[in-house]
C-alpha cells in the first residue's frame, strides 16, 4: 500500500500505486521560510498584506526506515544538520506525514504534491465562483465573502470603494484545507494558520501554510463515492435533519408578532405549506445605514414579539416550528455583554482592555470560547435563552470574525485561531443542542466553517448573496458553493431564496425570487429571507404571482419528501452529499467534471437551475442514461439539449429506471 522510493537524490512516496510526494534537487518537496504578516480587518473584511523574509528549497534529503514509518530529514545544504524533520508512514490505511521538528525556526512552508496535467481538483470548503478548483489558486482565510466577488464587476468596484467589501473569487466564510483529486485522493493539511492551495503548475499542487502544520494525509479510493465516504469518516458527518423540515417552506419574516402572524395566517389561507417561522429579529432590531440590523443580546424582545413564548405552542399545535437567531459576540452595554465583563468571558486587546469589534455602527465583545466557563457559559445562553423558551432552530451566525489581534485565554495567537474560531463554534451549539436532548429536533445552520464543521454544523447555508443574477455573488454562485461542499464533506446545504444583499444598486425582483425557489425545491431545505433591506427589495408574500409560484415548488419539495430523506439519510450514514457533482455517478463521462451549475439531487434527479434574467428556453446536459423530463415526461439519453423553462418549469430530469419513479411522476403532475 505505502511505498517509499528512494535514489542518489529524490525520493517518491507512493499510495497504492499513486505517486503522491515527488522529491528531487530541481523541485523540492519543502519549501521553508520566514514573513511577517500585517491583517486589516474592517467588518469581517479582510486585507492581508504578507513580507517575505526568505524562500529556501530543502533539495538535500535523509531517509531513515523505522520499524512501522520512515523518518525524513530535510535540509538546505548537504553539510548541515537538519532543517526539517517529518514521519511518514500508514494511520489505517491513510498515509500520513507527521511534521516533528523545525530547526530553523521558519513560519512559512511551501508542500508539493505530485500533479498531473490533466488532473481536476475539487473541494477546498466553499467555493463560490469555480467548482474544478485546476488553474488558480485559493487563499484559505475564513471572512465576509464580499460583495460583488470578482474585481471586473460595477457592484465589486463600488462595495471595494465604499464599504471596503469587494471581495474576489476566492473570498469564502468556509474555507478548508483539503482537496479531492481526480487521480482519486483526498488530500488534507491539518493547521488553522493562513493557506494557500496554488494548482496552476501542471507537475505539482503547491500547499502554502503560515506556520508549521501539524500533518499532511492522504487517502485513496477505487471510486468518488468510496473517498467521500473515507473522507467523512475521517471529519465526521451531519446528522439528519429534523422530521418536520420537510413539512414545507421555512418563512424568513421579521417585524413582531402581530405582523409574522398576520402573513402566516394569509399564506396558509393561500395553501402555502409551512415548516418554520423563522424570526431573526425575536431579540429585537437596530437600523443603520447597512439597513436593518439585530438587537445582539440574546434574549426575547417582549416589546416587538409580546406573547411569544405563549404564540410558539400554538405555533406547534398547528405543526409550526420558531426559529431564532445567536452568533458569538454580545452587544456592548447589554445585559449579556455586562454579565460576560463580570465573569471575565471577553476576550481582551494587547492593552489589557475588553476587545470591542465594529459590526458596522456599533460594538461587540468577543465570547472567549477558549476560557472554558466561557465557553459552558455561552452553551447555558443557548439552552435557556433559546431553547428552553421553545425555538426549535436558529441562524447561527458570524463564525468569521474573530480578529487577529485580539488576546485569547488559551495563550494562543489569534492569527492562529481565526481559522479555526468557526468550527468551535459549531462545536458550542452542537454539544448546547445535544446536552438539552435534541438533536434530532433543533435545527441551526451556519455559513462560517472550517475543518471540523462537518461532525458539528447540523446545516450550512451559501451566506449572503447579492440579490441579482451576478455568477459570482448571485443565484448561480451557490450551485458551486454546494458541489464544492459536498467534496469537502459538507452535504446539507441551502440558501437564502431570493438573496440577501442589496446594495450598489441591487434590488431584488420578482424572476429573481421565482428562479430561486425553483431551485430550493431541488435542495434539502426550502428557507426564505427577506434581505438586509426589506422595505427596498421583492417580497413574495405581497404579490400574488410569486406566492402561487412559490406554493406549487414548495408543494414539490413535499411531496420529494421521502425521497430527499433519504438522501439526507445516506449523507448522515456515508458521507455521500445531497446535491451532488454528475461524475460521483458517471464516472466516465468526461464533461460531467467541468459542469458546475447542474447537479444531481440524491442519485436519480439532475437539476439544472436558471440563473440568468428573462429566459423561456435553457441549455444543459445529461450523462449517457434514461432520462425523462420533469414537467413533460418526454424521454432522453443524454448529450447536449435545451428545453423550454418556463415559471413554475425548471430544467429537471429523473432517471427513468428510479425506484422512485412514481413518487416523481405525482410530483410532476402538481
Amino acid at each position: 500500500m505505502l511505498n517509499l522510493i528512494e535514489n542518489e537524490d529524490e525520493f517518491k512516496i507512493e499510495l497504492n500505486g499513486r505517486t503522491l510526494i515527488n522529491h528531487s534537487a530541481g523541485s523540492p518537496f519543502v519549501y521553508i521560510g520566514r514573513g511577517e504578516a500585517e491583517y486589516k480587518m474592517y467588518r469581517g473584511n479582510f486585507d492581508i498584506e504578507n513580507y517575505l523574509e526568505s524562500r529556501i528549497p530543502l533539495k538535500y534529503f535523509e531517509i531513515e526506515k523505522k520499524k512501522n514509518n520512515y523518518l525524513i530529514k530535510l535540509k538546505k545544504c548537504s553539510e548541515e544538520k537538519f532543517s526539517l524533520e517529518l514521519r511518514a508512514g500508514l494511520s489505517g490505511n491513510k498515509l500520513k506525514v507527521e511534521f516533528i521538528e523545525n530547526n530553523l525556526n521558519a513560519n512559512r512552508f511551501w508542500l508539493r504534491i505530485n500533479a498531473k496535467k490533466e488532473e481536476k481538483i475539487y473541494g477546498c470548503g466553499e467555493q463560490l465562483s469555480y467548482f474544478n478548483l485546476r488553474g488558480k489558486n485559493f487563499p484559505l482565510w475564513t471572512s465576509e465573502p464580499g460583495v460583488g466577488r470578482n474585481k471586473n464587476t460595477y457592484t465589486t468596484w463600488q462595495a471595494d470603494v465604499k464599504d471596503k467589501a469587494g471581495g474576489d473569487y476566492y473570498t469564502t466564510n468556509y474555507p478548508q484545507p483539503t482537496f479531492i483529486s481526480t487521480d482519486k485522493y483526498y488530500c488534507h493539511l491539518e493547521s488553522t494558520a493562513y493557506l494557500d492551495f496554488n494548482f496552476k503548475n501542471e507537475e505539482f499542487h503547491e500547499l502554502e501554510v503560515w506556520e508549521m502544520p501539524e500533518y499532511l494525509l492522504f487517502e485513496t479510493g477505487d471510486n468518488y463515492l468510496e473517498l467521500l465516504e473515507k473522507l467523512t469518516a475521517f471529519f465526521g458527518r451531519q446528522p439528519e435533519l429534523p422530521e418536520w423540515v420537510y413539512n414545507g417552506l421555512i418563512l424568513g419574516i421579521q417585524g413582531g408578532t402581530e405582523f409574522v402572524l398576520d402573513k402566516k395566517d394569509e399564506l396558509k389561507e393561500k395553501g402555502l405549506k409551512l415548516s418554520a417561522l423563522w424570526c431573526q429579529d425575536w431579540e429585537g432590531v437596530k437600523h443603520t445605514s447597512f439597513g436593518k440590523r439585530l438587537n445582539w443580546n440574546w434574549k426575547w424582545d417582549q416589546d416587538l414579539y409580546p406573547e411569544l413564548d405563549q404564540k410558539i405552542k400554538e405555533l406547534k399545535e398547528e405543526e409550526i416550528r420558531f426559529m431564532g437567531y445567536i452568533n458569538p459576540y454580545v452587544l456592548e452595554g447589554k445585559s449579556l455583554y455586562q454579565q460576560a465583563v463580570e465573569n471575565d468571558y471577553l476576550a481582551y486587546d494587547s492593552e489589557g482592555d475588553i476587545y470591542l469589534v465594529d459590526f458596522g455602527e456599533f460594538y461587540c465583545g468577543v465570547v472567549d470560547f477558549t476560557n472554558p466557563e466561557a465557553f459552558n457559559w455561552y452553551k447555558k445562553v443557548i439552552k435557556e435563552k433559546l431553547i428552553e423558551f421553545g425555538l426549535d432552530g436558529w441562524m447561527a451566525d458570524f463564525g468569521e470574525y474573530l480578529p487577529t489581534d485580539c488576546v485569547l485565554a488559551n495563550g494562543k495567537s489569534a492569527e492562529i485561531m481565526h481559522n479555526a474560531w468557526p468550527a468551535i463554534w459549531a462545536k458550542l451549539n452542537y454539544e448546547a443542542v445535544k446536552e438539552a436532548g435534541k438533536l434530532e429536533e433543533v435545527l441551526y445552520f451556519m455559513r462560517a466553517g472550517f475543518t471540523g464543521n462537518q461532525k458539528y454544523c447540523t446545516l450550512m447555508w451559501a451566506g449572503d448573496q447579492s440579490v441579482n443574477w451576478s455568477l459570482d455573488d448571485g443565484l448561480a454562485s451557490v450551485i458551486p458553493a454546494a458541489l464544492s461542499m459536498g467534496m469537502s464533506g459538507c452535504g446539507l446545504h441551502h440558501s437564502d431564496i431570493g438573496g440577501y444583499t442589496s446594495l450598489h444598486g441591487n434590488i431584488r425582483s420578482r424572476e429573481l425570487f421565482m428562479r430561486w425557489a425553483e431551485m430550493a425545491a431541488f435542495t434539502p431545505v426550502m428557507r426564505t429571507h427577506e434581505g438586509n433591506r426589506p422595505d427596498d427589495n421583492f417580497q413574495f408574500y405581497d404579490d400574488e404571482k410569486a406566492i402561487k409560484h412559490l406554493k406549487k415548488m414548495t408543494d414539490v419539495y413535499t411531496k420529494l419528501k421521502s425521497y430527499i430523506k433519504d438522501a439526507v439519510k445516506e449523507n448522515s450514514e456515508r458521507g455521500i452529499p445531497v446535491q451532488r457533482p454528475l461524475f460521483l455517478h458517471y464516472e466516465e463521462d468526461e464533461k460531467t467534471y467541468d459542469l458546475k451549475y447542474q447537479y444531481l439531487l440524491g442519485r436519480d434527479i439532475l437539476v439544472a437551475p436558471v440563473y440568468k434574467e428573462d429566459k423561456k428556453e435553457w441549455s444543459l446536459y445529461l450523462p449517457e442514461d434514461n432520462w425523462v423530463h420533469f414537467w413533460t415526461g418526454k424521454e432522453n439519453s443524454g448529450g447536449e439539449i435545451k428545453v423550454k423553462a418556463p415559471l413554475g418549469q425548471p430544467p429537471v430530469f429523473y432517471r427513468k429506471n428510479s425506484k422512485y419513479r412514481e413518487l416523481f411522476e405525482e410530483a410532476s403532475e402538481i
